[in-house]
């Protein structure tokens, strides 16, 4: 990239494992992007640093901890110092976390811990970064999604373990309907809820929500929700669309 050169800028949250993680790798293959990553310990993430040494994007790496407002808010500035005098191109709010319960058997905590995570804090990022977000070329905002929040295809779920999915269903598609909310709300902004489909990101946890059965490797789930994210147009916005470009019902 050129020093006159206006890259391409992102905000992946999320991003020091998992698919967060694929998308800042695959992003930095390229020299038009800047990318910036965000997770809860920048210094224990060594994996995003050594990132650095092979990018040919530039790549910034600070913390944000979608749970903790204050740093939410604080976080903006640095971004907005980051960027200078442009704007934020991509919002993908990827942070995640996930519990293997159902609907009659959930931690009211936990239920409260992952709503926490999975909704109100890409809602909260949303608004404080929209300032940045109006002053980018793009102006889109990715929320990572799952099949899981979608009530008219939760049938079509494969694994026993995902079709019991409590917590994590009902803050996926509280996520979905932020999604089109901010949509209607927002109509010169694309906003897009998208499944990233089953991925296989090692062993199921809290964080690593695909595990060791999924179906697809991360470096294809990523190709494709990056071809998704930057083909998407105004006739776009509001949809809950898989990796593959494919609609999933509401």
């Amino acid at each position: 990239m050129s020093s006159t050169a206006c890259p391409t800028t992102w905000l992946v949250t999320g991003a020091n494992r998992g698919i967060g993680f694929e998308l800042v790798k695959q992003l930095l293959e390229s020299p038009d992007n800047l990318v910036i990553a965000t997770c809860r310990n920048p210094e224990k993430s060594t994996a995003l640093s050594e990132l650095k040494k092979s990018a040919e994007g530039a790549l910034h790496i600070i913390r944000l901890d979608v749970t903790d407002f204050a740093n939410v808010r604080a976080s903006a500035k640095e971004v907005e110092t980051i960027l200078g005098d442009i704007g934020l191109d991509y919002l993908v709010n990827n942070a995640a976390i996930v519990a293997w319960d159902s609907v009659f058997d959930m931690d009211p905590e936990k239920l409260v811990d992952i709503l926490r995570t999975n909704t109100v804090g890409p809602a909260l990022i949303s608004q404080v970064y929209l300032p940045l977000l109006e002053k980018g070329r793009a102006k889109k905002i990715l929320h990572i999604s799952s099949q899981a929040g979608s009530m008219a295809s939760f049938e079509e779920l494969i694994a026993e373990e995902h079709r019991k999915l409590g917590a994590y269903a009902l803050s996926k598609a509280a996520l979905n309907m932020l999604a089109y909310k901010q949509k209607v709300a927002r109509p010169d902004l694309i906003v897009i809820a998208l499944c990233p489909g089953w991925v296989k990101t090692g062993k199921y946890s809290m964080q690593d929500m695909g595990g060791e059965k999924g179906l697809l490797q991360p470096e294809e789930s990523i190709a494709g929700i990056i071809k998704v994210t930057t083909s998407a147009t105004s006739a776009d916005s509001g949809k809950f669309l898989r990796y593959n470009g494919e609609e999933i019902p509401w």
